[in-house]
């Protein structure tokens, strides 16, 4: 017996990729990152990203997500983290000097640093274990292995978001090309930092309800 029918993996698919279309802080940032720092930036981000929605996947496959969406403390405690961590990457882009090292980002600690930044997004975001809970579970069916299906729609996740948000890297990393002075690159920093906090504004608003 199969796993998963094909008219329920399609369909499956079809709704992921609805889901990830839809603006949230996933595209938001990434798109605020390839515009400040570049496509090699925005692709390190998207790792991190991809991880951490594999690893709330598996989370959820193994039933702890599950126990976090139960726990309206456990709920609020991430949430209010995420917020918190997107708070502090706008601080972080609004006080970094103009004479920063941006002539040359593409060394294997900035890299890590913006890996780190995607994989902390994800893991702070209750609205990936709610994904995994609400909407996943539809598409398993009891007659076959339900971890096995879990894992196998999981992963299928991960690609089609990770899809989604590299064509959002290419798109707006292109306007990292026009930023060539000093001046203003310091006046697109900051206007992104603010940008990065009307995005957390709108995460706590969005997550809250």
């Amino acid at each position: 017996m199969e796993l998963i029918s094909l008219a329920t993996f399609l369909s499956f698919i079809g709704t992921c990729a609805v889901i990830e279309l839809t603006p949230g802080p996933n595209m938001a940032y990434l798109a605020v990152l390839s515009a400040s720092n570049g496509r090699r930036a925005g692709f390190a981000a998207t790792i991190g990203v991809a991880l951490g929605l594999l690893i709330v996947g598996i989370a959820a496959a193994l039933g702890v997500a599950t126990l976090i969406s139960n726990s309206p403390l456990a709920y609020q405690g991430l949430r209010m983290g995420g917020v918190i961590y997107l708070f502090y990457l706008a601080w972080d882009g609004w006080k970094d000097p103009a004479d920063e090292n941006i002539q040359h980002p593409d060394t294997h600690a900035e890299h890590m640093k913006f890996f780190r930044r995607g994989l902390f997004v994800n893991l702070l975001n209750p609205k990936a274990a709610v994904f995994y809970i609400a909407i996943l579970p539809r598409f398993i069916t009891m007659e076959a292995s339900v971890t096995a299906q879990a894992v196998i729609l999981t992963f299928a996740f991960v690609a089609i978001a990770t899809a989604i948000h590299s064509t959002i890297v290419m798109l707006a990393g292109t306007a990292q090309r026009f930023l060539t002075e000093q001046s203003r690159i310091s006046i697109v920093r900051k206007t992104l930092s603010l940008a990065l906090v009307a995005i957390a504004l709108w995460f706590a608003i969005k997550t809250g309800q």
